[in-house]
This record gives C-alpha cells, sequence and structure tokens, in this order.
C-alpha cells in the first residue's frame, strides 16, 4: 500500500517535509525499521530560497544537498538531479529488513519517471508500505502510478496508519 497525504494551500513552506520526518521518528521509537528518506530545508530567511538536504534513513554518510544555488535573479529549478539520483541510490540497499519506507515525496521528477520512482516501485512489489507526500500538481501521475495500491491518509493519522500496517502485519 502506498500511503499518501497533501497539504492544504494554507500550509506553510516545508511543512510536508517536517511531518514526513516526524512520521519516521515516531515510527523509529516504535522499534518499526525503516528505509527511504527525508528531505530537510534550511531556511535563510522570506527572501532567500533554502537550501534543501536528503537525508538517507539508516545510512551513516552525510546528508545530500539536492539544491543548487543559481545565483541572484535566478528563476530555473534549484533542484540538483543528480544529487537527488544519488540519495536514491543510497536508501535502496536498505529496502530489504525495513517494515516501512518513508520518501519526502511523490514530485515532479517521480512523476516524470526519476527520482524516487523506482524505489516506491521496489518496495510496493515487495510488499511494503510506503509514505510520501503528493503535492496537488502531481496528483494525478501519482494516482496512474500507483493505482489501485494509493491510499490516501488524512496529514494527522499518518503515523497510525503505517503503525496500523505493521501490527496486520505481524
Amino acid at each position: 500500500m502506498l500511503a499518501w497525504f497533501t497539504m492544504d494551500e494554507t500550509a506553510a513552506p516545508g511543512q510536508a517535509d517536517r511531518l514526513v520526518e516526524d512520521v519516521a521518528r515516531v515510527l523509529q521509537a516504535r522499534g518499526l525499521r525503516l528505509a527511504g528518506a527525508v528531505q530537510r530545508n534550511l531556511d535563510f530567511g522570506p527572501d532567500s530560497p533554502c537550501d534543501m538536504d536528503m537525508v538517507v534513513i539508516g545510512d551513516e554518510g552525510a546528508p545530500i544537498r539536492i539544491s543548487q544555488s543559481l545565483g541572484p535573479g535566478a528563476s530555473g529549478c534549484r533542484l540538483d538531479t543528480g544529487a537527488l539520483e544519488q540519495a536514491v541510490a543510497r536508501a535502496a540497499p536498505h529496502l530489504r529488513g525495513a517494515d516501512i519506507v518513508v520518501v519526502p515525496k511523490f514530485g515532479r521528477q517521480e512523476a516524470i519517471g526519476r527520482g524516487f520512482r523506482s524505489l516506491i516501485g521496489e518496495a510496493a512489489a515487495a510488499g511494503l508500505p510506503v509514505v510520501l507526500y503528493v503535492p496537488r500538481q502531481q496528483r494525478e501521475a501519482f494516482l496512474d502510478f500507483a493505482g489501485d495500491l494509493a491510499v490516501q491518509v488524512a496529514p494527522d493519522d499518518l503515523a497510525g496508519w503505517c503503525l496500523s500496517r505493521f501490527a496486520e502485519a505481524t
């Protein structure tokens, strides 16, 4: 099952990333073995773009900076797609032995077949529950990808949903 959530338009920037990381912490504290990654955004104030770091769960390596500085006045996408792929590659070996997979989001890269898409598919094929954020703009692409495996969960219910999936499996 792929438990996904969305945030309403009033959500603060980065709120979904913080929620995913909080859920991961709760699940780990309850003894579940996690695989995947969480995104941490380093905020530099309202007039500066944040730095985005990917923390691979279960990996002892340093966080991976997935944003790039484009310089003053730049308006292009700041995502470093090579760094994102590096995070996915570092997360993949941790699927074996995991109880639940946590992925920051099904974003633009996943919608076009890149990013965490293959890891999500591999986890689903192995019967592992996956929890992730789906921005409204990628909802259709996600539902096309996930099909009957997609279960929308309210943001406040994510940890409970994950814990119930694990309880059912044991």
